[in-house]
């Protein structure tokens, strides 16, 4: 009697949304504080993004940040499905410890910086995380998420470090090279999670999602 092969998991196609633009954006390491919400410029990006999903066929689950500038960015994705938004601590921002809420321009001054964007795998935050363990945690959550939602498709409302580290784990290139993804407010990175491993279909995307799918 022949043997039977193993039945297969249908891929999970995660759509990962950094959140949208905040008064902060680009001048300030905001980390985990609390308080930071959308800016108006966010606002707009995050209607926009909500529309540009919108053309996928379907969209079974919205997941957030706890952090309020993801949750505000996810709240229309999910409202133009019918959806509402389930806050996710595995999609939590990077926690900066000591230099959370430090000017960007005062913290590349920092001899410290230099490990930060050449040596991030042997870098941990004062009080805070280390780069590998961020990496770990959302390696780990994408492998949760698809567990529950085996061919489906869904959105994880996120941050520039965490979505550059879960790209860089689906691509195998090693964490020290990560600060070479590029992930801007609102853009899209879509990453299938399928039994042969993760697929990245688009990173930092901010065009049509109309024919987004795995070849």
């Amino acid at each position: 009697m022949p043997s039977r092969r193993p039945k297969s998991t249908p891929h999970t196609l995660v759509l990962y949304v950094r959140h949208g633009q905040t008064p902060t954006t680009g001048k300030v390491l905001p980390g985990r504080a609390a308080g930071l919400h959308l800016a108006d410029t966010g606002r707009s990006q995050a209607e926009a993004v909500a529309q540009r999903i919108g053309a996928l066929k379907r969209v079974d689950a919205v997941y957030a940040s706890p952090l309020e500038r993801a949750r505000e960015t996810a709240a229309p994705i999910a409202a133009a499905r019918g959806l509402r938004v389930h806050v996710d601590k595995g999609l939590v921002e990077c926690d900066f410890g000591e230099w959370t809420g430090g000017s960007l321009h005062d913290l590349a001054r920092k001899p410290e910086w230099q490990t930060v964007q050449r040596y991030p795998s042997g870098f941990r935050f004062p009080e805070g995380e280390s780069f590998r363990e961020m990496a770990t945690r959302i390696a780990s959550t994408a492998a949760r998420l698809r567990g529950k939602h085996p061919g489906e498709v869904i959105v994880a409302v996120s941050h520039a470090d965490p979505i550059k580290a879960a790209v860089a784990d689906a691509l195998g290139v090693h964490l020290d090279l990560f600060q070479r993804i590029s992930i801007s407010t609102c853009s899209v990175t879509a990453i299938a999670y399928g039994d042969g491993g993760p697929t990245v279909l688009t990173v930092n995307d901010t065009g049509n999602l109309a024919k987004l799918a795995p070849s």
